[in-house]
């Protein structure tokens, strides 16, 4: 069994998706109740685009193993990539419930309250993310992103250059503060930032850049 696990787990590391399938289906005829190969066999689905397969295969997982936090945190990302969001903050609310150190489960849900504009949400989810780990780059950068809607702009540039401290090709991040540098009228900084971001591969907003010509 453990053998066609690992064939399955390295089909899939080469993008082999159908010898991926096949081997889990393989291992979960020998045992029905294998968590980990129902989760990895959701994940291949996902990869396929067969989103019904897909969730199918977290549900058992975690219908086998209910302490099994990243079976529920896959059902959360599915949910949300199919844009139901209601769903998806139920699915990482559980994921927390057995792990609350579960950053990218705090991250993501701080992804939906941003874009639900419910930004104290968002800003608390995001701050747990980084008590948890203080060097998670993204946590910054998305900790800016609320800064920046609620207009505390000297807290969203500490922010962004904080992810950028961490990585300093966080090209977002370079893009960001660019963006917020010109609308500072700190021209130098902007370009700055902004060519950082292009070099990086941002694909950038071609009227930005033409505002910006003037002060080349």
């Amino acid at each position: 069994m453990e053998e066609h696990f690992q064939m399955a787990f390295s089909a899939a590391e080469r993008r082999n998706l159908e010898e991926a399938v096949s081997e889990y289906k393989k291992v979960l005829k020998m045992n029905p109740k294998h968590a980990r190969a129902h989760l990895n066999l959701g994940v291949v689905y996902g990869r396929q685009g067969k989103w019904k397969q897909e969730i199918s295969e977290y549900k058992r997982a975690a219908e086998i193993d209910p302490n099994f936090g990243e079976a529920y945190f896959n059902l959360g990302v599915a949910y949300n990539e199919r844009g139901e969001l209601n769903e998806a903050i139920v699915q990482y609310q559980k994921a927390l419930r057995i792990n609350p150190n579960y950053i990218e489960a705090h991250n993501n849900l701080g992804v939906i309250y941003l874009k639900r504009e419910k930004l104290d949400e968002a800003l608390s989810e995001y701050q747990k993310a980084i008590e948890i780990k203080p060097d998670y780059a993204r946590g910054h950068y998305n900790l800016g992103n609320v800064y920046r809607k609620q207009g505390k702009v000297e807290e969203a540039i500490g922010s962004f250059e904080k992810a950028l401290e961490i990585n300093p090709k966080y090209a977002e991040a370079h893009y960001a503060l660019a963006v917020i540098y010109y609308e500072k009228q700190e021209f130098k900084l902007a370009i700055q930032h902004f060519d950082q971001a292009g070099k990086l591969g941002v694909v950038v907003d071609p009227k930005f850049l033409e505002r910006l010509k003037p002060y080349r």
